[in-house]
């Protein structure tokens, strides 16, 4: 099995490519931005991992990279890259922003997915799975307008995925963590974090490898499961 994992180096990416490289009938895909030394640990140790720089900012670099999928001949899509966000409230967050975010975090993967279902249209069988995140549910918190909004479209655009292509046998699912401990959370304050722990039904906030676990699942489930969004958040929210 060819399992293409965008942003699958660092984060959660990293914590979902390590749970699959204990599978000894998979070989994996993996995109990111920048040389780390987790990559060159991979490179060197894993053969069946094949690492590509891809930077979902340059129009470019995701068409070279989308160019080169057909040669991964993928089974499994896993959208898992984001390059973060900017906390900002809405009415004074700039056009240009909110347009090199879009491009960023929504067209890349549009582009990736298009591709990757178009393959596996051909082959009448695939998966598609989606990480969003909890703030689909509910009120969004306080500027994360734009956050919330790409990661709303992305979910919108999965629905219909499941649903154009499920003759193919081609399922789209997505996971909606709660807030994880992240490259892309470091900046929250410590005490916030605290709180968050304090106020948890579990009192413990959910771990990449948690989720990572999920990702398995869905890869193998059963086809029947499509077009679905799976909250992980403690039954705070249901929808």
């Amino acid at each position: 099995m060819n399992i293409l994992i965008t942003g699958g180096a660092s984060g959660l990416g990293k914590s979902i490519t390590e749970k699959l490289l204990q599978q000894s009938n998979v070989n994996l895909f993996i995109t990111y931005r920048t040389e780390s030394a987790t990559v060159q640990a991979w490179k060197k140790d894993f053969p069946q991992l094949q690492l590509v720089c891809c930077d979902f900012g340059n129009e470019k670099s995701v068409n070279e990279f989308v160019n080169a999928i057909e040669t991964f001949s993928p089974d499994v899509l896993i959208n898992n890259a984001h390059a973060g966000y900017e906390e900002k409230y809405f009415h004074k967050t700039e056009n240009t922003l909110i347009r090199e975010s879009f491009g960023v975090n929504v067209l890349a993967t549009l582009q990736i997915t298009a591709k990757c279902i178009s393959l596996f249209r051909k082959k009448k069988a695939g998966r598609v799975i989606t990480i969003l995140s909890s703030v689909v549910a509910g009120n969004a918190p306080i500027g994360w307008s734009v956050y919330t909004a790409e990661k709303n479209y992305l979910l919108s655009m999965s629905k219909s995925w499941a649903t154009e292509n499920a003759p193919f046998k081609i399922t789209s699912n997505c996971i909606s963590p709660e807030f994880m401990q992240t490259n892309m959370t470091t900046a929250t304050d410590d005490r916030i974090v605290e709180q968050m722990i304090a106020k948890h039904p579990l009192k413990q906030l959910l771990s990449t490898q948690e989720v990572a676990e999920v990702v398995a699942f869905f890869i193998t489930c059963p086809l029947h499961i499509n077009g679905t969004n799976l909250l992980l958040n403690s039954a705070k929210h249901v929808i």
